[in-house]
């Protein structure tokens, strides 16, 4: 890959995790129902990322690098509990999974 391919892509992922951040009012389960991933998968693939050229990362330190602040504090600010539409939704869109 090219170093301004690397810088594009790179750029792209920070707009994506600070449109992400300033939308709290979007659930991770809606991104989930609508889109197939989350704020959660983002960091998971970040930490996975991290591994691959060794850097050691554990899940709630990827999850404070999207989330901009610790998981638990996002949680108690930002997160609702799912509605039963929500859940209803989920499971239809993740029964193959």
């Amino acid at each position: 890959m090219d170093q301004q391919t690397l810088e594009l892509e790179a750029a792209a992922y920070r707009r994506l995790r600070d449109h992400l951040r300033t939308r709290t009012d979007v659930q991770n389960i809606d991104l989930m129902n609508l889109g197939g991933f989350c704020r959660n998968c983002l960091s998971n693939w970040y930490m996975e990322a991290a591994a691959e050229k060794g850097i050691e990362m554990d899940k709630m330190q990827a999850r404070e690098i999207v989330y901009g602040m610790p998981f638990d504090e996002w949680k108690a600010k930002y997160q609702n509990e799912a509605t039963p539409e929500q859940q209803a939704a989920f499971k239809e869109s993740h029964k193959d999974h």
